[in-house]
């Protein structure tokens, strides 16, 4: 089946598709090399399961035509005969398509996300470097990366790219689409971009639009990473990246991520043997781990595009947009989040017509929807069960997780 054939199957808006390019040269549009040890500024790339689809152009919301794109994704299961029982898995500001490795409790034979009946699929954001296209990566083979030129994008622009691999994928019908942060921005996007193919949504730990508390803390991160000499307006080599601005903005973020009552139960005014508080150590330590894996253009990127989070921009009121999504939503919503506090969460369940708020009860403030997998894997089980969207095991494969897709004519996944 052809690209063009694919996309006009499924029903998904696919700009681009029918233009597709052979993968080859957008190998090189991934992330930096892997890193050797004490080697700084030189990431992880992703995991070895990790799969690339090329478009060989995508127009972004701007007008903006970005040439030679990479999706990196993956997959877990089969895709059904009646191609419906996919399951889009969205993930947060530094995550990639490795699903296993940060809500892998979450997935397995009888969890939320189970692969012996949903086709389980997770890509990483456009602007991301964990393999798909963004200012890590390169502008064409054999020339510069995009560094700080890398164009401004938009949750719909991350949204629509998804929607061309899940079409080139030949999936018509999406059974859930879950995400917690950025990854709730995208699901609840997900929900007013492609009404018709999504059957159901689970939001955790985010909001309606990007408030002036959430633009703020993002700012003050970035004006830590500029601040940084080696930043050089974005234009900092491969192996002398801004390390001290990006750490400093992800002690930052952790703050914003957690809360007071599961510093106080964790840390306390304890020391460390050398004298330093045991929360300033941890903090040092995320920093030091982030530089390890992530680049400082794409955490620019990436915190302005949950910025433009807007889910009322250009379609009118608030109120009458939520209105008029018929998906039905779970909103995950955790009463220690300082950073997206619960009352948005209220709010956004309240305003949709199909809306459901689902209580996530931990000390550890917004990073309990990845912390308190048990009780995110419990809330979208039985919110499965009640939309019927549990699903059965598909009679037949299509797709296997991991293996090798069948070409599609003018590319591949």
């Amino acid at each position: 089946m052809s690209a063009r054939s694919v996309a006009a199957s499924s029903g998904i808006a696919a700009v681009g598709l029918a233009a597709a390019g052979a993968l080859g040269p957008l190998e090189a549009a991934g992330p930096v090399a892997s890193r050797r040890p004490g080697e700084r500024g030189r990431r992880p790339g992703p995991s070895p399961e990790t799969r690339h689809f090329a478009l060989s152009a995508f127009t972004l919301e701007s007008g903006v035509v970005l040439e030679q794109v990479a999706i990196a994704y993956r997959t877990w299961g089969e895709l059904a005969p009646s191609r419906d029982n996919a399951v889009v898995v969205c993930h947060a500001l530094t995550g990639s398509a490795d699903v296993d490795s940060w809500w892998g409790d979450l997935l397995g034979a009888g969890r939320a996300l189970d692969p012996s009946r949903d086709f389980v699929v997770a890509s990483n954001v456009l602007g991301s470097c964990y393999g798909t296209t963004g200012p890590a990566s390169l502008r064409r083979e054999g020339g510069e990366r995009w560094g700080a030129d890398f164009p401004a994008v938009t949750i719909r622009d991350l949204v629509r790219l998804q929607g061309e691999l899940l079409a080139a994928l030949g999936v018509e019908r999406i059974r859930l689409v879950v995400g917690g942060s950025l990854g709730g921005m995208q699901a609840l996007e997900w929900a007013l971009l492609f009404p018709e193919r999504v059957e159901t949504v689970a939001a955790l730990a985010t909001n309606a639009a990007h408030s002036a508390w959430q633009v703020a803390w993002s700012e003050a991160q970035r004006l830590a990473i500029a601040a940084d000499p080696r930043f050089r307006g974005g234009a900092y080599p491969v192996d002398d990246p801004p390390t001290g601005g990006l750490a400093a903005a992800r002690a930052m973020a952790m703050v914003s991520y957690r809360a007071r009552a599961g510093f106080e139960e964790r840390f306390a005014r304890r020391r460390e043997a050398d004298g330093r508080f045991a929360v300033a150590r941890w903090l040092a330590r995320h920093g030091e781990r982030l530089v390890d894996r992530f680049d400082a253009n794409c955490y620019l990127t990436l915190t302005r595009a949950m910025d433009t989070h807007d889910l009322a921009r250009g379609r009118g009121a608030l109120a009458s947009v939520l209105g008029s999504v018929r998906t039905p939503v779970l909103v995950g919503t955790i009463p220690s989040d300082v950073l997206y506090p619960p009352d948005e969460q209220l709010a956004l369940a309240r305003l949709l017509r199909h809306g459901e708020l689902a209580t996530i009860a931990s000390p550890h403030g917004h990073d309990a929807f990845l912390i308190e997998s048990a009780q995110v894997d419990t809330a979208l089980r039985r919110f499965r069960v009640r939309t019927g969207t549990a699903g059965e095991r598909p009679a037949v494969s299509r797709r296997r997780a991991s293996s090798a897709l069948r070409p599609l004519a003018g590319g591949r996944p």
